[in-house]
């Protein structure tokens, strides 16, 4: 198995940096690579390329177990293949290497390879994947955690680590209690080990964190006994549908009202004798039916005439026997609620001429799906959206007119028939629910043949992609979230490359996602995270260029021919290149971050193959923490040359730390580090990365526990580095001691993540505090 090798080149005309010194540093990402393996990952974890992350968990645990080394002793290949299948689970486990993966095949990963340790046997038996086999808890992971959250339905959370023993005492309760609230509240789980950034971003630093989430407000953590009985009372707090008691006095009042608007009721009758429905169970029973009918109860003890009069002698729920569960109740209600409104062709233009509607395309059937649909009218009125269906065995010609092949929701914008988006998610309803809201305020349209953008005035951005890809799937509520912000801008489009084969023959597509941006004459491949920030970027770059695009010619008047004090970093790529493909957007990233104090450039080694060879390249020796550096992260790119860069974090003196962060005005984040400890000096660009990134917000600082031991200790400090937040919460801090918050991690986009989110909470805090006093006054 040969490993990629990556070939740079500084030329320095001075060693020492000074304000007049200038430099030119060459930093060449021409990568001899060869495949690794002509094995399929798909293949050897015995899974389709439409896989979900759980189910490549799923596989991979099931080969573990039986090929692990520890069950195969006097097998001397078992290692080896054991790495194989590994290699392959930790690779299409992760979105982007996937992606990468999908696209390029081996070539396309880094050099500093996944999948080289793994652990024993009893780890993937016991620890691995907690919830990934059990149908009431919904397994989250960080492409689809949003969506779910912002449906409008209240989710409970459990983040947990495969390794921490409090979550797996945990999991049977938590099995348990997701049965009883299933169908109320929706009880989620995810995997913390498997999606450690997105845990963070949600400020999970203790394992297991129960959280409950609501569209629109802050979540709200758990932290009573975990029992089943304490975790229900706690979660029923949040279904606030309404169960009426019903009385001689207002009961054909509020009958007559339910029926004028077209809302029937659903009422138990409580007698002496028979099965009375709880009250905890009627409430249930009211969340999971909220929109459709309302629930009442009658003590039938104190009102005998009025249950009389209906005809009930003991205990009942109306119109069903006394012997049913909620669950028959629910699923009885919703077969004789009302159809959703069939459209046809001829009433399909005017309908949607003007209104938002969510079309369920059918094919005949009556699939307990399509019972499901019949909630969604009630879920989306307040988004002013209708709903209707098109089955299109009798629609044949309308449904080929849109190229619906097979059982579909779409929605249609109130813009007529053509602008519209396919729901390509999980067929859940709170699933749909959140597609449907996000897709009428987002600009995503479903491209066909007759409206692919050609030669149009206005940029488009198309992502050509497959229904089966996750990554795929992970990216179209990115798009939204893009569109809107990009609005007026450029337009969005989606292809469905299964559906129009020819068309993305004719532009070359072969991987999915490919995501391409069409100005005119000029067409551009998006190289980048499956995040609307980084599309944002990428846009943002091509408007305007903050990597310089050399030639030959250029090259010698830009950067040999520059100014006295300038610096040039040039990357030297290989567009068949999967490494230098992924390394794209951290030179853009990187150039944005330096902008003023360097540029930075690229030349295309394929067209400019002659030139290249001219530059003589030799290998780079640029030492970071004592080892080779990372080129696969701008931090690690800065590290090569960050002592010729002016700092963006301060260094602060025991006194420093007390007047300015302890008693000052301002938001400070610190690093505590020791000069000796080589995982600090690995840190300190990656820091001041962190400090480019929150300039103007937050201040950073530095405090040497080596040279200010007592200052560290005084605060807590017990290893290195380590990252503390210290906000400003409108008194001086001293009365909440030293220690500020501390930040689990090393990343600078993922510590900025927690201190931005950290801010809202303040801002949030502060605005309420002043609404309290002002209604006080």
């Amino acid at each position: 198995m040969k490993r990629q090798k990556s070939v740079f080149q500084v030329f320095q005309h001075s060693l020492k940096p000074s304000r007049k010194t200038f430099m030119f540093l060459f930093v060449i990402t021409w990568l001899v690579v060869t495949i690794h393996s002509d094995e399929d990952y798909y293949k050897l974890l015995g899974i389709s390329r439409e896989a979900s992350t759980r189910e490549v968990r799923q596989a991979f645990k099931k080969l573990a177990l039986t090929m692990h080394p520890d069950k195969n002793p006097n097998d001397e290949t078992a290692h080896e293949k054991f790495l194989k299948i590994n290699r392959a689970y930790e690779v299409l486990k992760d979105e982007d290497l996937r992606k990468k993966y999908d696209k390029y095949g081996e070539k396309g990963l880094q050099d500093d390879q996944q999948g080289g340790r793994y652990e024993s046997w009893n780890y993937y038996r016991y620890d691995f994947g907690i919830y990934d086999d059990d149908p009431e808890v919904i397994t989250l992971d960080r492409g689809d955690f949003d969506a779910a959250v912002n449906s409008g339905e209240v989710w409970f959370v459990n983040f947990y680590y495969p390794r921490c023993s409090h979550c797996h005492e945990l999991a049977p309760t938590w099995r348990e209690f997701a049965k009883e609230m299933d169908g109320v509240v929706r009880i989620g789980a995810v995997n913390c080990g498997d999606n450690s950034r997105l845990c963070r971003s949600k400020g999970v630093s203790s394992y297991p964190s129960l959280l409950v989430f609501r569209a629109g407000v802050n979540p709200e953590k758990y932290y009573g006994d975990r029992s089943k009985r304490s975790l229900t009372q706690f979660a029923m707090q949040f279904v606030t549908s309404k169960v009426s008691e019903l009385w001689q006095g207002n009961i054909f009042t509020e009958i007559e009202q339910a029926f004028a608007s077209r809302v029937g009721w659903l009422i138990t009758f409580c007698a002496d004798t028979g099965d009375c429905l709880e009250s905890q169970t009627r409430q249930k029973l009211a969340g999971m039916l909220d929109g459709l009918v309302k629930v009442g109860w009658i003590d039938c003890t104190m009102h005998t005439d009025l249950c009389g009069s209906f005809d009930v002698t003991s205990s009942t729920t109306a119109l069903f026997p006394p012997d049913m569960t909620r669950v028959f109740i629910y699923l009885q209600v919703l077969q004789h609620m009302p159809d959703l409104e069939t459209l046809t062709k001829n009433s399909f233009e005017d309908k949607l001429a003007h209104h938002r509607w969510l079309v369920s395309f059918v094919f005949g059937g009556n699939s307990a799906a399509v019972h499901e649909y019949k909630k969604l009218g009630a879920l989306l009125r307040d988004a002013h959206i209708q709903v209707g269906k098109v089955d299109c065995l009798s629609e044949a010609q309308l449904c080929a007119s849109l190229y619906i092949q097979k059982p579909c929701v779409a929605v249609f914008k109130g813009l007529g028939i053509h602008d519209f988006e396919i729901h390509h998610g999980k067929d859940a309803l709170y699933n749909i629910v959140a597609f449907a809201k996000e897709s009428v305020s987002a600009h995503v349209t479903t491209l066909r043949p007759e409206n692919f953008p050609r030669d149009e005035k206005v940029p488009w951005l198309v992502d050509f992609f497959a229904p089966w890809c996750p990554p795929c799937r992970a990216l179209l509520p990115e798009l939204r979230k893009a569109s809107i912000q990009l609005h007026g801008q450029m337009k969005f489009g989606t292809l469905d490359c299964t559906i129009h084969q020819g068309l993305c023959s004719m532009y070359n597509i072969n991987a999915y996602p490919t995501t391409v941006v069409f100005n005119k004459s000029s067409v551009h491949e998006y190289e980048g995270h499956h995040s609307a920030d980084g599309i944002l970027e990428f846009v943002q770059d091509l408007a305007n260029p903050v990597v310089v695009t050399l030639t030959p010619e250029t090259f010698q008047e830009l950067v040999r021919r520059r100014k006295h004090a300038e610096t040039w970093v040039v990357d030297f790529y290989a567009p068949w290149c999967g490494p230098c493909q992924a390394l794209l957007p951290e030179w853009r990233r990187l150039a944005r971050m330096l902008s003023g104090l360097i540029n930075v450039g690229t030349v295309d080694c394929q067209k400019h193959h002659s030139f290249c060879q001219s530059e003589s390249v030799r290998t780079l020796h640029c030492h970071c923490s004592h080892r080779r550096p990372d080129f696969t992260h701008n931090s690690k790119l800065t590290c090569c040359f960050h002592s010729y860069l002016p700092r963006a974090s301060v260094d602060l003196s025991p006194e420093d730390f007390r007047r300015k962060v302890l008693e000052g005005q301002e938001h400070w984040v610190l690093d505590f580090y020791a000069p000796w400890c080589g995982p600090c000096q690995h840190f300190a660009p990656e820091f001041e990365v962190l400090a480019r990134m929150l300039k103007g917000t937050v201040r950073a600082g530095k405090v040497d526990c080596q040279a200010h031991y007592q200052t560290c200790q005084s605060a807590g400090i017990t290893a290195y580095p380590t990252v503390r937040f210290y906000p400003y919460l409108g008194t001086t801090r001293v009365s909440r001691g030293h220690g500020g918050e501390y930040v689990d991690s090393r990343d600078s986009a993922v510590i900025a993540d927690v201190i931005h989110q950290r801010l809202q909470q303040l801002a949030q805090h502060t605005k309420s505090k002043l609404k309290v006093m002002e209604q006080d006054m």
